[in-house]
């Protein structure tokens, strides 16, 4: 269920009857020459969509709005400022809490995305919420993962390659402009292996400073559809799964009832 699409009275139904709600979290940034710009959250909601047809859930609309500061150099890249949009982010979750949903499934659909909405679950932890967030890890099952090796036609990427391109062309494949695929693979430049392992802000943009990861001369409509059965089979799964959840809620409650214990005990200390 769409949430943009309910009256308010299906709306009410929807949330008591699932408990649930799906935000896929995507961008707005360049995908090479090839694929749109809103390709991360285009595909994302969608994969959303689709896995709640599954499994019973409410798919919060469209959302562009996440950490792609490394593409600002780009065309077309939306960015926010950092504070604003731990704030804005913050906020859309606890306005889906507000509106009655216990469960947050946050399904990432932009790898920048990561490191934030897993801070943002830690956040959870500071002030108590009458939600829990959920992120799933992985895209596909282990058995979709290994399907996919078998189809796939190339062994590497990470942004506009063989994976995603077929995403798109299994989804919306009117979006794709095949024409414009780059003649040549991208591969890591490893611009900053002068360095010993190493994380920085610009680490990204020295390896793949075109946005463009892999290889996407192989995707086809074929591999696109099948691969998105398996994201959407891996999704439903995940969303049956944390329907089901009784154990993190009641985790989150004893977690709770120490950190209130541990305050009153010192305020009573003075």
């Amino acid at each position: 269920m769409q949430w943009e699409n309910l009256t308010a009275s299906d709306f009410a139904t929807a949330v008591h009857d699932t408990n649930t709600c799906v935000i896929a979290m995507g961008v707005v940034e360049k995908h090479s020459e090839h694929l749109p710009l809103g390709t991360d959250y285009l595909i994302g909601h969608r994969i959303a969509c689709l896995a709640a047809e599954r499994e019973s859930a409410v798919v919060f609309p469209p959302f562009y709005f996440g950490q792609i500061y490394e593409a600002r150099c780009f065309p077309g890249t939306v960015t926010i400022r950092p504070g604003l949009l731990v704030e804005l982010i913050q906020g859309t979750l606890d306005e889906i809490g507000r509106n009655g949903f216990g469960k947050i499934v946050v399904y990432n659909a932009h790898g920048g995305n990561w490191h934030l909405i897993q801070f943002l679950a830690q956040c959870a932890l500071w002030e108590q919420k009458p939600y829990q967030i959920y992120i799933p890890l992985h895209h596909l099952t282990p058995e979709g993962l290994k399907r996919w090796e078998e189809i796939r036609g190339t062994t590497y990427g990470g942004h506009a390659d063989e994976e995603e391109t077929s995403l798109i062309l299994g989804t919306y494949p009117h979006l794709a402009r095949l024409d414009r695929v780059p003649a040549e693979p991208a591969r890591r430049r490893g611009r900053m292996d002068h360095l010993p392992p190493t994380f920085s802000g610009i680490a990204w943009y020295s390896d793949y400073p075109d946005h463009y990861a892999g290889d996407a001369r192989t995707a086809d409509v074929v591999r696109g559809q099948e691969l998105v059965a398996l994201y959407v089979d891996a999704l439903a799964q995940y969303i049956a799964a944390v329907k089901a959840d009784t154990v993190t809620p009641a985790l989150t409650a004893e977690f709770y009832a120490r950190v209130q214990h541990l305050t009153d005990g010192e305020q009573e200390a003075y």
